[in-house]
């Protein structure tokens, strides 16, 4: 995969088409929106999906560490689908977490749907977490308030559409403008928000870029500085 780099707050990020976030100097990685156990949550209300995306994300997980082999893990909130989807996890699959996790230094960033998190997962547990010039939270937009610093968030899904030859393709993505990252949900089961709704725009007041996810690059187009009208939200995302 080739992964894009990106210059803010004085640091060199680097963004991967598999959607993390690697921060070198660090040896960070930072992935949002896992959404662990969605399927399980649907299934106990009667909604039936296949009860493989846990698996399924855990898998994709693996691979992102084992490509950048990271020091330190950053999950930025909804890793879980909600407050007990730590406790629904098969065996396996937290047999797998822990082995993923076990070499790293781990930070929860706490999310809506996953407010608090059961203390057997290990690492640090925050609702805001900063490093160096750089602020990571779940649900960004807030004041960035010193000259210098940065923030990576996630929370919103961000998906965008480019034209291609024989009609439009829509995926997740990275939003980018000079002090803010929102990072595309990494989980099997998770919808999208259009960058142009204005929960989004609202990120990139003075325009940006987008960074659409593809199969072994990212494909990056500007976005413009207005919010325009809404393009609707999938209710799957957030």
């Amino acid at each position: 995969m080739i992964a894009a780099p990106l210059h803010i707050a004085g640091e060199r990020l680097m963004l991967c088409p598999s959607g993390v976030l690697i921060w070198p100097a660090q040896g960070l990685l930072a992935v949002a929106d896992m959404h662990l156990e969605k399927g399980s949550h649907h299934a106990a209300r009667g909604r039936m999906l296949p009860p493989y995306d846990t698996r399924e994300t855990l898998a994709r997980l693996a691979q992102a560490l084992r490509r950048h082999a990271p020091r330190r893990i950053v999950f930025l909130g909804d890793s879980f689908h909600d407050a007990d989807g730590a406790h629904r996890m098969a065996a396996d699959d937290r047999a797998l977490l822990t082995r993923l996790l076990a070499p790293l230094a781990v930070h929860w960033v706490l999310g809506n749907h996953d407010p608090a998190l059961p203390a057997h997962l290990g690492g640090d547990m925050t609702d805001c977490l900063r490093l160096g010039p750089i602020i990571f939270r779940h649900i960004g937009g807030g004041e960035v308030a010193r000259f210098g610093e940065a923030e990576i968030s996630g929370h919103f899904h961000p998906k965008a559409s480019l034209e291609v030859r024989g009609g439009v393709v829509t995926r997740p993505c990275f939003l980018a403008e000079a002090r803010r990252v929102v990072l595309p949900a990494f989980g099997a089961y998770t919808g999208g928000l259009d960058v142009r709704d204005p929960a989004l725009a609202a990120f990139a007041p003075r325009g940006g870029r987008v960074f659409l996810l593809g199969r072994d690059r990212l494909f990056s187009v500007p976005v413009g500085p207005a919010p325009v009208t809404s393009a609707g939200r999938d209710r799957s995302a957030g």
